[in-house]
Formats: C-alpha cells, sequence, structure tokens
C-alpha cells in the first residue's frame, strides 16, 4: 500500500507540472549545450574540470528493444530492453551544478511503455514519474546536478522494474567536481582515459531439455523471465552485454604509465571488482566524489544500485584480467573483461628469477 500510494502521489506531481503549475527556472537563463554520447565501454568527450559557469547539458536518448547474443558458446539470447541500443546505456558527464536535460525517445516500433529513473536527482521518483512514455511518444526532463559522484540511471515502470533492469536498461551518470578529483588531502587526480563497464546479471530461460529459449519479442519472454528471476539464480552475469564483451577484439587498451579510470555500474547486485595484477590506486566504492577515496585496495565492493568508480596508473605491460571476484560470477557466468597495456616490463616490480625446470635432486 505505500509503494501504491507514493506512485499515486507521484503521478498527481507530474500532472500538476504538466498543467503549467512551477516556480521560475534559474536554467532557463543559462547556456545551453549538446555533447554526443557514445557507446560504452567508451564515454563522451568532458573536461575534469571546469571555469565556466553552470550550464544546462542537453543529452538525446532512444529505447531501443531488440534481440541480442549474450553467450556465443551457448547461443544464449536476450530480448534486450536498451537506452540507445547498447548494455549499459550512455555515460553522461557533467559538472556540480549543471542541469541535465534529457529528451528520452520510444519509437513506434517497441511494444512496451518505458520512463528513466536518475540516483542523481531529486524529485519525483528520479524522474521516473515525470518520463513515463508509450511507444510513439518523446518527453524532455530537466534536473539540477547538485552532488557529485557517478550515479546509475534505469528504467522504472511501475509493476514491471526488476524486470527492465535485467533486461538491460541501466546507465551512469557521473557529476565531476567543478574543479575536479581530489584525493582527499586536496592533491588534484587526473586520468588519461575512462571506461565504463556496466555488469548485468541476466535471467535466461531454459526448455525442458536445458536448452535456452528465444523468444520473439520482449514481451513473449515476461513470465518465463520472471519466474526465473523470482529464483535469484542468474544464468548469466556478464559484462557490457554479452560473455567476453570486454575480451579479445573488445579488450580495453592502455599503456604502461597511463591512469585510467573505471567507472563500474550494477543496477541490480552487489559485486567486487579487482584488477588481477594491478589495484585500485584511489576507489570510491559508492562512486560519491565528496567522500574521501580509499587507496591501494585490491577488490572492493559496489552495493547493488550503485556506480562506483576506481582509478589505476598501470605500471606494466600486458593482459589484465578485470573480474567480479566472486570467482563463480567471473569464470563461470562471465563477469570478465581484459585491459591489454603496452609497454616496457620492469624486472624490479616483477621478474621470473628461476624458469619452470625440472626438480633438482
Amino acid at each position: 500500500m505505500k509503494v501504491f500510494r507514493l506512485c499515486m502521489a507521484a503521478t498527481a506531481l507530474a500532472s500538476l507540472l504538466a498543467g503549467g503549475v512551477a516556480l521560475a527556472d534559474p536554467a532557463d537563463k543559462l547556456e545551453h549545450i549538446k555533447p554526443v554520447l557514445v557507446a560504452p565501454p567508451h564515454v563522451m568527450e568532458h573536461e575534469q574540470a571546469t571555469k565556466a559557469k553552470p550550464r544546462v547539458v542537453e543529452f538525446t536518448m532512444t529505447i531501443e528493444e531488440k534481440k541480442i547474443v549474450i553467450d556465443e558458446e551457448s547461443g544464449a539470447t536476450l530480448q534486450a530492453m536498451t537506452f540507445n541500443g547498447t548494455m549499459p546505456g550512455p555515460t553522461m558527464v557533467v559538472h556540480e551544478g549543471d542541469y541535465v536535460q534529457l529528451t528520452l525517445i520510444n519509437p513506434g516500433t517497441n511494444a512496451l511503455e518505458h520512463n528513466i529513473d536518475f540516483h542523481a536527482s531529486t524529485g519525483a521518483l528520479g524522474g521516473g514519474a515525470l518520463t513515463k512514455i508509450k511507444p510513439g511518444e518523446e518527453t524532455v526532463l530537466r534536473f539540477k546536478a547538485d552532488r557529485t559522484g557517478t550515479f546509475i540511471y534505469h528504467c522504472a515502470p511501475e509493476g514491471m522494474v526488476p524486470w527492465h533492469v535485467v533486461s538491460g536498461m541501466s546507465g551512469t551518470l557521473m557529476v565531476l567536481p567543478r574543479d575536479g578529483l581530489k584525493d582527499g588531502n586536496g592533491k588534484s587526480i587526473k586520468y588519461d582515459k575512462v571506461y565504463t563497464i556496466g555488469e548485468f546479471d541476466l535471467y535466461i530461460p531454459k526448455d525442458a531439455d536445458g536448452k535456452y529459449k528465444e523468444y520473439d519479442t520482449a514481451l513473449e519472454s515476461y513470465g518465463d523471465t520472471t519466474e526465473v528471476m523470482r529464483g535469484l539464480i542468474p544464468s548469466h552475469i556478464v559484462f557490457n552485454g554479452k560473455k567476453g564483451a570486454l575480451t579479445g577484439a573488445g579488450a580495453l587498451t592502455a599503456k604502461v604509465g597511463e591512469t585510467v579510470m573505471f567507472i563500474h555500474s550494477t543496477a541490480n547486485r552487489d559485486t567486487r571488482p579487482h584488477l588481477i595484477g594491478g589495484h585500485g590506486d584511489y576507489v570510491w566504492g559508492t562512486g560519491k566524489f565528496a567522500n574521501k577515496p580509499e587507496v591501494n585496495l585490491e577488490t572492493w565492493f559496489i552495493p547493488g544500485g550503485t556506480t562506483g568508480a576506481m582509478i589505476y596508473k598501470f605500471k606494466q605491460p600486458g593482459i589484465y584480467a578485470y573480474v567480479n571476484h566472486n570467482l563463480i560470477e567471473a569464470f563461470e557466468l562471465g563477469a570478465a573483461g581484459h585491459v591489454k597495456v603496452e609497454g616496457t616490463w620492469n624486472n624490479d616490480l616483477m621478474k621470473q628469477v628461476v624458469a619452470p625446470t625440472a626438480i633438482k635432486k
């Protein structure tokens, strides 16, 4: 009943605002900019610190319902629901005090109603009550980014929130301090590259013979999928939409001496990222830059419904595995990726003193 009353109150608020009753809007007088969003793991171009006055940052995202292969080895597919066609959706970047303005489009080719809940926002179920759009509709939402950090956004339609989230509908908004990141002692932290890693727990139904089932539409999969979801046992746990998305040709890249930020979102389940062969030089496990980062971590914890951030300066070349350190979830269910690092090996940091050989008697 409490959830129902909350939804009713939010619906009433949406009707009130739609009727034109609102306070004066200071954002109307600010500069408007329109950055270009890019597909993860890449992140839109942005300044790490800015001297510009607060602005209205205008984004446009289109919701896309489509079938994707999430495990090429088994052939498992997912009737995915996505922001801009990717899992996760694009990472938006603004600075504290800016306004996020999103045009959200639900094409007529889709079958379902959608909306968006920004964990960074304040009011109306994170925007979810003000952005409900049926196929063939679009809407525009604006909110002030009044706190720094990395934040989840996700679809949150009444009665179907978990299904939409585990079907791919989540992404990240990063709100940077206007003067850039700090280490907790006032020292500036900068990065050379930034990557987005979206972790998804997936629940693909099987038939009587144990083979993964396929469906023609997302709606057709709803009943079977929710039944599997309620068992709380994922069939797959993957990074960026499918098993192996960040390996091989999709591996992340860096060079020795480069400092890389990893933005890691997990909309539904807790996770424990670990960089095999490296460390978290600076880690905001809950992603909030107003807090002092932890340093030199081997593994860090990101609660479900949160986006964490880690920064590491690579010191050695080679292939680094970036994994969920529940190793069953990493190696058996798919929550693993690679970082290919180029450069010169440093024997002072690690050296093979004696190569493997027969045991001396």
